[in-house]
Order: C-alpha cells, then sequence, then structure tokens
C-alpha cells in the first residue's frame, strides 16, 4: 500500500483517452467500501463523462479548470442530514478514490467546492448543485477529475516524512 501512497500525486494534465468502465468501477468500489462514522455511509457519487458539463465544471472555482482536460469526474456529495460527520467521511471517500486511481495507472486532483466561492463570487456548491440536480440536502464536497495522466510527477521520497511532527505520548 506504501507504494501506490509515493506514486499518488495530484495530477492536473490528462491524455486524451478514455478510462475503462471497469477501472472506474473499481474507482467507486474502492470510494464505497471507506469507513464512516457509526457506518451511516452518508455519501453519494455523481460520475460525468459528458463534455460538454465536464467543461462547465471545470468553469466551478478559480482552480479548476484544468479538469475539463479530464475524461471522467467523480463528484463527491454527501447528505449532511444523515450524519454529523459528513465531511470527514466524505474526505475519506475522496481519498479512497485518489488512491485507488493511482493504482489503476490513473491520475487525479481534489477540486474543493465545499464553502468555496466562484470566480463571480456567488456559491460554488449551489452553482454544481444546479448544474448536476443535486438534492439541496447534499453538500457538494469535492470534485475528482480522473484520467491517464499526461505528466509523470516524482513519487514522494523519504526526505518527505518529518519525525518531527511525531509527538510521542504529549506533545
Amino acid at each position: 500500500m506504501l507504494e501506490i501512497i509515493r506514486k499518488r500525486r495530484s495530477i492536473r494534465n490528462y491524455l486524451a483517452k478514455d478510462v475503462e468502465e471497469e477501472k472506474i468501477a473499481e474507482i467507486l468500489k474502492a470510494a464505497m467500501f471507506s469507513p464512516s462514522a457509526m457506518h451511516r455511509r452518508p455519501w453519494e457519487f455523481v460520475v460525468v463523462k459528458d463534455p460538454e458539463i465536464r467543461k462547465k465544471l471545470s468553469r466551478a472555482t478559480n482552480w479548476s479548470s484544468f479538469a475539463s482536460g479530464a475524461p471522467v469526474m467523480i463528484i463527491v456529495v454527501a447528505d449532511e442530514q444523515k450524519s454529523r460527520e459528513w465531511l470527514e467521511d466524505a474526505s475519506i471517500v475522496a481519498e479512497h478514490i485518489y488512491l485507488e486511481a493511482t493504482n489503476q495507472g490513473l491520475g487525479s486532483c481534489w477540486i474543493q467546492i465545499r464553502d468555496s466561492k466562484r470566480p463571480d463570487g456567488s456559491n460554488t456548491e449551489d452553482y454544481v448543485r444546479s448544474l448536476l440536480g443535486i438534492p439541496a440536502n447534499f453538500r457538494v464536497v469535492c470534485l475528482m477529475p480522473i484520467g491517464y495522466p499526461a505528466e509523470q510527477l516524482p513519487e514522494h521520497q523519504n526526505s518527505e516524512f518529518e519525525k518531527r511532527k511525531i509527538h510521542w505520548g504529549k506533545w
């Protein structure tokens, strides 16, 4: 597992190559196997392949323009009425998506949607919710573009492990 964690990088450039359905299925399976508080599983997903919708989603924030180049986007949403820990649960799900995408030879990058603003100052969650028909009781946590990397970033190195940030027993 540490090998996949080392390889996981935030990929912002994708090849113009379709992602196989089997790989998307494995990524979604990994997401569904995520732990959640009291096993409430408040998450749901919107999988977007349509190029026009992906283009509109890539305009959601000042930092999401690269996402239109990914052939697939998985939008992570959570029902805040189902669990008080919806944000933590959905964040773990997104990490499972990241790791399984890497395991499948694909790349991804977390694009923050929750509590962010659009370039025009409007609410990003409302924009995505409206675009995809997401019910009002669901919070839009993030966009996860998925595709074959068009860039090769170096693996994480042991030098990134900082012992000084570990406190045993007490601070």
